[in-house]
C-alpha cells in the first residue's frame, strides 16, 4: 500500500465524517448564508481542527464564494489548500548528528503507545539501511521492558535493558555508550509515561536528558512527544504543558486510524509550531509514515 492510501485508509473515520457533514450543508444551500457558515464551522470544530484554522478556513470559503460566486463543491478545495498552507512548514524527518550516534527521547503521558513507536522508528531507519538501538527507560510499568524487547526480535533491533525499578538515566546512559561501541546511526530511548503535571517526574525525565548530554555533547537531538489522536483536543494541552517542562523539537500522532478527531493534527501544529514528524495508521511495523502535509490535507478533505 503506497503512502498516500496509507494517509487516506487511516483517516478515513476524520474524512468519512467532515465530507458527509459539509456535502449535506453544500446540497441544502447552495447560496451561502450565514447559517450554512455556521454549520461548516460547527463541523470542522467537531473534526477538532482547533479555533484559529476552522476561522481560517472559513474566512477563505467566504471571499471564494464572494469573488466567485463558488460552486458548493469548491468549499473542500478551498478548505485542503487552507490546511495545506498551514502544515506547509513543517519539516518531518528525524534530524541527524553530525558525528556519531543521533539520539532520540520519545516521551509523552501513559498509553499513547510510546513503546511501540520506539520500536516502529527503529524499523523506519533499518529499513533505509542504517542501524537503530533501543533503549528501555521505561522502568516502571509492567512489561514495558518485555514489550520493547519483543519488538527488538521481531524487528532485529537490538534492546538496551536492566531490571525493573533500575534507575531510568543510568540505563540511558549505558545505552549511549552502546551506540558509541557499535556506531550506530541511532539511538531511540522509550522513557516511561508520565504527566507534565507530576513534578517529580519531569525531574527524572530531565535527569535523564542531563546525563544522555554529558556523555554525549547536543543529546538528545531529538525530543519528540507522542500523543495519541484519539484524544482529539486533550493532546493539545499535553503538547502544551509538555513544551514548557522538556523543549520539545517534534511530535508523532498515534491511533488517527481509529479517530473522527484528526483534525487535532492541524490545530496542534497551528498553535505550537512544532513540526509532526511522523503519524501512526495502524499496528503494523511500517504503519508508522513521515508526515507528509500535502497528503494529509487531501485525505481530509479530498471527495
Amino acid at each position: 500500500m503506497g503512502f498516500f492510501s496509507k494517509f487516506k485508509a487511516g483517516l478515513a473515520k476524520t474524512h468519512n465524517k467532515l465530507v458527509h457533514e459539509i456535502k449535506r450543508i453544500v446540497t441544502r444551500s447552495p447560496k451561502l448564508t450565514g447559517e450554512s457558515l455556521e454549520e461548516l464551522e460547527q463541523a470542522l470544530i467537531a473534526a477538532d481542527l482547533g479555533m484559529a484554522v476552522t476561522r481560517q478556513i472559513v474566512d477563505a470559503v467566504k471571499k471564494a464564494y464572494e469573488s466567485q460566486g463558488t460552486t458548493g463543491h469548491d468549499v473542500f478545495v478551498v478548505a485542503q489548500a487552507e490546511v495545506e498552507k498551514n502544515l506547509s512548514s513543517n519539516k518531518p524527518d528525524l534530524l541527524k548528528a553530525p558525528s556519531g550516534p543521533t539520539v532520540v527521547s520519545i516521551v509523552g503521558v501513559n498509553g499513547t503507545g510510546k513503546t511501540t513507536t520506539s520500536a516502529k522508528l527503529a524499523h523506519l531507519i533499518q529499513s533505509r539501511g542504517q542501524t537503530a538501538l533501543l533503549a528501555a527507560c521505561d522502568t516502571f510499568r509492567a512489561a514495558a521492558i518485555e514489550q520493547l524487547k519483543l519488538w527488538g526480535t521481531r524487528l532485529k533491533v537490538e534492546v538496551i535493558a536492566s531490571a525493573y525499578g533500575s534507575d531510568a538515566a543510568s540505563v540511558a546512559h549505558d545505552a549511549v555508550t552502546a551506540a558509541q561501541a557499535r556506531r550506530a546511526d541511532y539511538l531511540f530511548i522509550d522513557t516511561a509515561g508520565r504527566l507534565h503535571t507530576k513534578h517529580n517526574l519531569m525531574q527524572e525525565l530531565h535527569k535523564l536528558h542531563r546525563v544522555i548530554g554529558k556523555q554525549l555533547p547536543g543529546a538528545p537531538h531529538e525530543v519528540l512527544l507522542v500523543l495519541d489522536g484519539s484524544t482529539g483536543m486533550n493532546a493539545l494541552t499535553q503538547a502544551r504543558e509538555f513544551n514548557k517542562a522538556v523543549p520539545l523539537t517534534g511530535l508523532i500522532v498515534t491511533k488517527l486510524d481509529g479517530t473522527s478527531k484528526g483534525g487535532m493534527v492541524v490545530a496542534i501544529q497551528k498553535e505550537l509550531g512544532l513540526p509532526i514528524k511522523f503519524v501512526g495508521l495502524g499496528e503494523q511495523p511500517d504503519d508508522l509514515q513521515p508526515f507528509d502535509a500535502r497528503q494529509f490535507a487531501q485525505a481530509l478533505f479530498e471527495e
